[in-house]
This record gives structure tokens, sequence and C-alpha cells, in this order.
């Protein structure tokens, strides 16, 4: 164990991503944060090179995060890791993965087959329907299909008149071609984070969001605190997350007046809910789990599907 080389792809500097290359070293006396800005894959040689290291060399990697935005160059870089995994390096989550999670649309699609509960939805590239769809909804939250962290959403309200949304519509449009459009729906100012390991439900933690503000993410001003969703509530979000098979994921779920609905599930769950909500260390966990993967001392955690039974027995 002490010899096993894991690296992190990650944005360096940033506290998820330092935390966890921390969380490695303390376990196996090893640290390489991976910037994919200057990662080069050479087809000739088959080697992913970043600075002096050949990451089809180490024995593992943990995908914190792509990019510092998502978007359609984030799969781009997933399929260079392809290489890295093809190559007998355990990468957490697969890269194959997390390519159905970047793209909202993908997520909500899969998320919609399976009869996941979501917000009142349209999707389209015509403007006249994303008119008409802000007269249905009153209040819609237009999305780009590649972001985090509400970044370049906004809200179109009927009430602004049909000239403001026609406007508002077009100045989306230009840098959305296809058009994902929500309902907005009354959240009461704070929405939750389901956490799930090796398709093991670990807690949950609230997001609360600042007075005045249309979202509750931290980057609006919004805090963190502890949750506590009901058996139904981490039977749903256990269902959303079993149908993408991820090492580490977070499945954001609100309830609303009539039900629990869920928006997504993460590509890259974040560890600083669990800690300021729980004072859940997750980044210790998610390295203990890849550890015991990669030694096969013992089996994952939990198997999703069993987790998603013993819950609906329970609820």
């Amino acid at each position: 164990m002490d010899n096993l080389k894991i690296g992190v792809v990650g944005l360096p500097g940033k506290w998820s991503t330092e935390t966890l290359a921390d969380a490695i070293e303390t376990k196996t006396g090893f640290r390489l944060v991976i910037d994919m800005d200057h990662v080069s894959l050479d087809l000739e040689t088959t080697t992913l090179n970043y600075q002096k290291h050949n990451l089809c060399e180490l024995d593992a990697i943990i995908i914190k995060k792509i990019g510092g935005q998502y978007s359609p160059n984030s799969l781009d870089r997933l399929e260079l890791l392809r290489i890295a995994e093809n190559a007998g390096v355990k990468v957490f989550s697969n890269p194959e993965k997390i390519l159905r999670l970047i793209d909202r649309l993908s997520c909500t699609v899969t998320l919609r087959n399976a009869g996941i509960p979501m917000p009142k939805t349209m999707i389209t590239e015509d403007i006249a329907t994303a008119i008409e769809t802000v007269e249905l909804y009153g209040e819609a939250i237009f999305k780009p299909l590649y972001s985090t962290k509400a970044r370049g959403m906004c809200v179109i309200r009927k009430k602004d008149g049909k000239a403001k949304v026609r406007k508002a519509v077009e100045a989306f449009k230009v840098d959305n071609e296809m058009m994902y459009i929500q309902q907005k729906v009354a959240l009461g100012g704070r929405d939750m984070g389901l956490m799930f390991l090796g398709g093991r439900y670990l807690g949950a933690y609230a997001r609360v969001g600042k007075k005045d503000a249309w979202n509750t993410t931290i980057n609006s001003g919004g805090s963190y605190a502890s949750a506590k969703p009901s058996y139904e509530i981490i039977a749903m979000a256990t269902k959303a997350q079993d149908l993408f098979g991820m090492t580490y994921t977070t499945v954001d779920v609100a309830e609303t007046e009539n039900a629990a609905i869920v928006f997504e599930v993460s590509a890259f769950g974040g560890f600083r809910g669990g800690k300021e909500g729980l004072n859940l260390d997750v980044a210790v966990l998610y390295v203990e789990h890849v550890l015991a993967t990669l030694n096969s001392t013992k089996p994952a955690l939990i198997e999703p599907r069993i987790l998603s039974q013993n819950i609906l027995k329970n609820a």
C-alpha cells in the first residue's frame, strides 16, 4: 500500500483537489496533482505525459475536476484518460461514466428514462418554443448544457413582458444553440446534496441560499448545513446515482410543496458540503475506498442495488 502511486486530476491550489492529494500522500507517501491543461498524449509511444510523469505508469488516478469549467473540451480530456485506463491504470470514476454526466442533457435524459422525478423541463433550439415555455412556466431557469455551480444560468420571467422575454431568450441563445429550460420551483431557500461512495449513502448536507438569491450555490453566497432526508428521498437518490455507476458522486435534491425532485447527479461531487455540513472528511473516505479496491483487501463498500433494496424495505 505504501508504494502505490495515485495521482489526482484536478485544479492545483483548489481546496478539494489539495485535500484529496493530502489524504493520498498521508496514506501512500506519494503526491501528484495533475493539471489537464498540461497533459499531452503521444500516440506513437502510447504515453500520457504530465511534467516528468507518464500517467500510464501510475497505479491509479482519481478525477476530482477535469477543468475549471464544464465544456465540450472536458469530454476530450476524459478521452485522454481512457488511454491510461487501457494501460491498466485504475481510474476513479471511470471516464466513460463521467462522460454521461458532464453534458446536462445526457444526465437529464438518463434520469427521465428511469422515471426519476424532476422539475418540468423543455429542451429546444426553437426561440418561439422557448418563449412559449416561459409563458407556460411563469418563471424559467435557462441552463447551459455544460456548466456547474449555476454558471451561465439565468432566470427569465413572464411578468417582465413579451419584449423583454424575447430579448432575454435571444441573448441566451447566442451561446446556447440547444436551450435547456426548467420551471423555477419554490425551494424554501435550500436544497440538499446526498453523498454516495461506491454506491453507499454517506449522508446529506443542505445548501442554504443567501437572502434574495435565486439559487443556493456557494458561488451566490449560500452556506452549508446538515440535512436529514427521509428514507423515501434517500431511496430516490440511490436509484438516481445507481444509473451512472460513479465511484463518488452527489445527488442534488429539493423538496417542493408536492414532492421531492432531483436536479442532477454530479460528475465531480464536492467535499466541502460534507466537511462543513456534517464534519465528514469525504476525501479520506474516498482514498480508503480506492486503496481497498486496489489492494482487494475487502469488497467495495456496498453494492448500489443492494443498498436501494434495503432502504426501500425500510421506507
